[in-house]
């Protein structure tokens, strides 16, 4: 089974979608086996976003993620990074497929709800930035019996 990060950004925290965007993940088939509410800090930031450090909107991204809480999950499930990026939608949420979270919740670039790992070695890196190895709990569900039939 594939890991991945995905947070919920200050924006989707702050309308009140949590439980919405998790019940999506879940409804999709993918186990929860991490989350905390956390106010990222200005270090954690830059640590999360070093790879767009030297691009004009680095500070934006900083100020964003940092003003306020998020909430941080850890997802696993087969090809739990790809899915993850699907139900997400695009970047911009006004190219994002209806269906998608950022296509039914978003309009904002810059405030797009959610940030999901964009492949298998961003997902370890993030994972391991926001949470110790001890803060992940796994369990298999009965559901998944059917989820992957045939797998």
């Amino acid at each position: 089974m594939e890991r991945t990060f995905f947070a919920i950004k200050p924006d989707g925290v702050g309308r009140g979608l949590v439980g919405e965007v998790i019940a999506r993940l879940e409804r999709k088939g993918l186990r929860l086996i991490g989350l905390k509410l956390m106010q990222v800090t200005p270090q954690l930031a830059q640590q999360h976003y070093a790879a767009h450090s030297e691009k004009p909107f680095f500070q934006g991204l900083v100020s964003f993620i940092t003003s306020g809480p998020i909430v941080a999950t850890v997802w696993e499930g087969r090809e739990a990074v790809s899915v993850v990026r699907g139900l997400m939608g695009a970047t911009d949420p006004v190219k994002s497929a209806p269906g998608t979270l950022r296509g039914d919740y978003g309009l904002s670039i810059s405030s797009n709800l959610v940030h999901g790992s964009d492949g298998p070695e961003a997902a370890e890196r993030e994972i391991s930035l926001f949470f110790r190895p001890d803060e992940l709990v796994g369990a298999s569900r009965p559901e998944e019996t059917w989820i992957y039939a045939g797998e």
